[in-house]
């Protein structure tokens, strides 16, 4: 039976975590596998992620070269039943959906959090972001109950479990990528490991690595390049090449599968190399 296109969500009711950021470079680089994709950008305020598309569209054009990219979208409108047409719609033609949400407590957010295949929630590495999953004892660091977001993940993957089996239904992956790592005091970063290792025991999500606070992000949004783009970028310096590493192993963590018009024809591309 088929199940559709993969739908992977980054959702964080935080702002300021690289949530735009990551979901740009995971559709970047699964479209340099040649897996389709679409884009579907729900924070309409700021539409980072359609914007750093759109900018990607306009340098290719300017420059004449070839840029994979995703198809990409801004929903305007305030209702799940005119997403979930609009999810129909690009289901149609696409591998992967990618879903960026709002850094706020948004209810389209929750909808498509609860129906994602691969939820990816990016965290900085410091107990105010982890307030966002869970809630610590002030003195042992220790777990002392789980967010209502944790809860509502947790309901929606024990249901996930029963269609699954039901209906054919893929379970959710539950990724918590931790960002800005080498900002932490090392005894406030014990503490968080520890607090995560508990947590995701608990609650039943896999803990990853992410990408370190560079000014190379945040130059690379006005001309929609990212750092698989190795042949446009020019000279990049150590810090640059670290921060490639850094995506290749992110990209590779999700565990995401090969896209489906491949993977049916047992073509199947490996991820692509952007070390």
């Amino acid at each position: 039976m088929s199940t559709g296109p993969h739908r992977i969500v980054f959702a964080n009711e935080k702002g300021g975590t690289g949530k735009s950021t990551t979901a740009v470079h995971v559709a970047v680089a699964l479209a340099y596998q040649g897996a389709r994709v679409a884009a579907i950008d729900l924070d309409n305020r700021q539409a980072t992620l359609h914007r750093y598309l759109q900018n990607r569209d306009e340098t290719a054009r300017r420059r004449q070269i070839p840029l994979p990219n995703a198809t990409h979208v801004v929903f305007n409108d305030t209702t799940p039943e005119a997403l979930d047409a609009v999810v129909a719609d690009l289901s149609q033609d696409h591998d992967f959906l990618i879903f960026d949400t709002p850094g706020r407590d948004d209810p389209l957010a929750r909808h498509v959090a609860t129906s994602a295949d691969t939820l990816v929630t990016p965290l900085n590495d410091s107990f105010v972001d982890f307030d966002l999953i869970g809630q610590v004892d002030a003195e042992t660091f220790r777990v002392r109950r789980l967010s209502f977001y944790a809860e509502l993940i947790w309901e929606a993957r024990k249901k996930r479990a029963m269609a699954t089996i039901r209906d054919a239904r893929r379970e959710m992956d539950w990724v918590v990528v931790r960002n800005r790592t080498q900002h932490v005091e090392a005894r406030n970063q014990k503490r968080i490991d520890q607090a995560l290792n508990e947590l995701s025991k608990r609650v039943g999500f896999r803990i990853s690595n992410g990408l370190s606070e560079r000014v190379i992000y945040r130059e690379l949004f006005p001309s929609g390049l990212t750092l698989l783009d190795k042949g446009h970028l020019g000279e990049l310096g150590t810090s640059h090449l670290v921060a490639r590493q850094e995506l290749r192993t992110l990209v590779a963590g999700l565990n995401l599968p090969p896209a489906n018009h491949r993977a049916a024809s047992g073509e199947a591309t490996p991820m692509v190399d952007v070390a």
